[in-house]
């Protein structure tokens, strides 16, 4: 579907607050929050992604990187993949394809150390490089990668529209951009049951995993404040990337939205 322009409703216009799952906050404590919940539970992170989706996130991703075309010398860049289960995907990718460079960037330290630590156990050393960095102000120059991809990271953002604006930057002329993110569940007669799974199992089961239920809680609500399908593809058009579309995965569980830097 082409991208219609928007703004982003999850700033009230006039306030200076922000959603952080159900609650409003002012918007310079969101990151700080955030980067909070993430270091309470980065020890678990990929495990609880096995348990929550049933092993389904692994499929999500091969179609995110699917997506990309990528090809011998490109750079991607990877944004909120601190753990690294995307930029090892895109990794293996480049290396069919003749090589290339993966950059890792991630707000979240802890996140960012398991990522590199995964990528020694694996053998990998080159060809992937681990940074530091905010996705609304990436550490990057203009015009440096030729993909860019955020999986369940952009709705944890202070200002999606900033980081949209920074994936445009970054992004090549001809650059790919995709962008994995939970969505609205497309599917009415069962709505009620995923609803009852995601408000009640999903704490439950973080609550025996990681300890932080509250984590988990904040991961549902989120989703749940985050634009529908529709409306974030206005905002990836409205931030200046062009041929928008999205498709569903798992009934729109997941959305997978792509686009170009023109």
């Amino acid at each position: 579907m082409v991208a219609r322009m928007a703004g982003n409703p999850e700033k009230a216009p006039g306030t200076d607050e922000v959603d952080f799952g159900f609650r409003r906050v002012r918007a310079a404590e969101k990151a700080p929050l955030v980067r909070g919940v993430f270091d309470s539970v980065a020890a678990r992170y990929d495990l609880m992604n096995d348990l929550m989706s049933g092993g389904l996130h692994r499929l999500w991703k091969r179609d995110l990187v699917g997506a990309l075309s990528l090809r011998a010398g490109h750079r991607a860049v990877d944004v909120a993949g601190g753990t690294g289960d995307v930029a090892f995907r895109l990794h293996a990718a480049l290396g069919r394809a003749g090589g290339g460079e993966v950059v890792v960037c991630d707000i979240n330290p802890a996140m960012l150390t398991l990522g590199r630590d995964r990528a020694l156990d694996r053998g990998i050393v080159a060809g992937m490089a681990w940074v530091v960095g905010d996705a609304e102000a990436l550490p990057l120059p203009d015009r440096c990668a030729d993909a860019y991809t955020i999986a369940f990271g952009i709705r944890n953002v202070t200002r999606i529209e900033a980081a949209l604006a920074e994936a445009r930057r970054v992004l090549r002329p001809g650059g790919r951009f995709a962008c994995l993110e939970f969505s609205r569940f497309a599917v009415p007669a069962l709505a009620p049951l995923y609803d009852a799974y995601s408000f009640g199992v999903v704490p439950w089961i973080g609550q025996r995993v990681t300890g932080d239920r509250a984590a988990y809680a904040y991961l549902v609500e989120s989703i749940r404040r985050f634009p529908d399908q529709e409306a974030f593809a206005r905002l990836i058009g409205a931030a200046g990337l062009g041929a928008v579309r999205w498709r569903n995965l798992s009934g729109g569980i997941v959305a997978l939205h792509t686009a170009w830097r023109t």
